[in-house]
């Protein structure tokens, strides 16, 4: 019998998706972004000065953290304190890289802007959430800094989304949900610019095997999502990114 979606969606169909504005008081862009029953609170910094490897160099950085809140799925997680696990360091690099590619570093300057991820509650698809979200709340943070004069220009070149694609059953189905994402044989995340260029895919067959034209459905899927979560996103005009 054929994969039936617990939600009743169409297999190229996004959870609804919402993005909550000004979140918290006090950073100077903050999103709740919600995707279906999976909620991500993003949040931007920005700091003057850059790690060591970057001063005087006249370039800014970003990086990201990234965590999940203990109560965030049925059962307790326990924090993570001093020691991080491997999964929770790649996310957070991932979303690190994926939002970078965002940024031109020489009209940023020398500051640093901290991206903090942490899952409210979890049911699928929290690394690209995060991303997603997190791309909203660094636009609003950027228009921010202008009008406190912290900045300049702004130094956004381009906007980024995240979604994944799953292979059930021998079929293809966009935006997995935790059960779907448990019986998926072969799971992708894809991160794209708004021109719908690569940042990158991460893909892995849990069983078996994908044949290269399951790969190619996978990806027309993810660029159908990015496309809508783009819109959804309200990304203002943004220079080319050459």
């Amino acid at each position: 019998m054929p994969w039936q979606r617990p939600d009743g969606r169409q297999p190229q169909h996004l959870r609804p998706v919402h993005f909550q504005h000004q979140f918290t008081q006090y950073s100077p862009g903050s999103v709740l972004a919600q995707c279906g029953q999976t909620q991500v609170l993003c949040t931007v910094s920005i700091e003057p000065g850059v790690p060591r490897f970057l001063a005087h160099s006249g370039r800014g950085w970003l990086t990201a953290e990234y965590r999940m809140l203990p109560c965030a799925t049925q059962e307790r997680n326990h924090r993570e304190l001093m020691k991080l696990s491997g999964r929770t360091q790649e996310i957070q690099r991932l979303i690190g890289r994926s939002l970078r590619a965002a940024l031109d570093f020489e009209q940023l300057g020398e500051y640093t802007i901290t991206v903090d991820a942490d899952v409210i509650q979890a049911d699928g698809g929290t690394r690209t959430t995060a991303i997603t979200g997190g791309f909203v709340a660094l636009q609003d943070a950027i228009a921010t800094l202008l009008h406190q004069g912290t900045l300049t220009a702004s130094p956004l070149r381009q906007a980024i989304a995240a979604i994944s694609v799953g292979l059930i059953d021998g079929e293809v189905f966009l935006d997995l949900n935790y059960p779907e994402d448990v019986a998926a044989d072969v799971d992708l995340n894809v991160v794209m610019t708004g021109d719908l260029r690569l940042i990158e895919v991460q893909g892995t067959a849990e069983e078996g095997s994908m044949s290269r034209h399951q790969l190619n459905q996978m990806l027309d899927f993810a660029e159908l999502g990015i496309q809508e979560l783009l819109t959804l996103q309200g990304v203002s005009q943004l220079p080319s990114p050459g």
